[in-house]
């Protein structure tokens, strides 16, 4: 079952994702690995970008209806079950999906294992023997980003970057304080804030040890998430 597993997710994502890869460096001039990179992650994100957007749109539909929640928290708090049901019926009703948000990390979470594989392994001469046949082979890769930073290794500063990107990046998926409304206390409230800083130091913490080119696809992938919700939010605040 396990070897079934790991020739699924290499047949279906690792090796396609690797052959996309070098195709994209076989093309673009001076064979920058690092602008490969980044050209690979804009296109993925762009292909997870229907996706995101419900999901983003979830989110903050939730976060508007979050007055109401609070109020079945406290109508049936000695009532669990009936809570949930309540808070689910009151999600039907505005048509929303809560789980789309979990949609999305489950797309997200293959995809970036497979990218680990294709980042460490990848970089290795024997990986290229992986191509498909009607993928010109480079015969080498040369590693670096505009010629100064080997993508093989570690960076500390791509690791501290992408954890200041993470940060911005929740940070605006936080709901704003609604005017006149009291400040809440509760569970959700509380872990939200702890994300805002939990999620960053994990990021820097993760890349810290893994080769920078990760590092450069969480950086990548972060300046698009930005600013898609940047877009996404002017958007959403217009006045209809």
């Amino acid at each position: 079952m396990f070897a079934f597993i790991v020739h699924f997710f290499n047949s279906f994502l690792y090796y396609p994702l690797f052959n996309f890869l070098i195709v994209i460096y076989n093309y673009l001039p001076g064979h920058d690995f690092g602008l490969a990179i980044i050209v690979l992650t804009v296109i993925i994100r762009l292909v997870l970008y229907p996706l995101s957007l419900k999901a983003f749109q979830s989110q903050r539909a939730i976060q508007k209806l979050q007055p109401l929640i609070s109020e079945l928290q406290t109508k049936y708090k000695n009532d669990k079950e009936k809570q949930a049901k309540e808070t689910l019926e009151l999600y039907r009703k505005e048509n929303i999906n809560p789980f789309s948000g979990l949609a999305l990390a489950l797309v997200q979470l293959p995809i970036l294992i497979a990218l680990y594989q294709v980042f460490w392994h990848g970089l290795q001469s024997d990986a290229l023997n992986g191509l498909y046949t009607f993928i010109k082979n480079p015969g080498a890769i040369n590693p670096f980003f505009l010629h100064l930073l080997d993508l093989s290794k570690p960076n500390i500063l791509f690791a501290v970057l992408a954890g200041i990107l993470q940060f911005f990046q929740t940070k605006m998926l936080m709901p704003a304080p609604i005017q006149g409304q009291a400040k809440t206390n509760d569970l959700a409230s509380m872990m939200q804030k702890q994300m805002v800083y939990l999620f960053p130091i994990l990021t820097v913490v993760i890349l810290f040890k893994l080769p920078s080119a990760l590092g450069l696809y969480w950086i990548a992938s972060g300046l698009f998430s930005i600013t898609q919700q940047y877009f996404i939010l002017k958007k959403h605040d217009e006045p209809k």
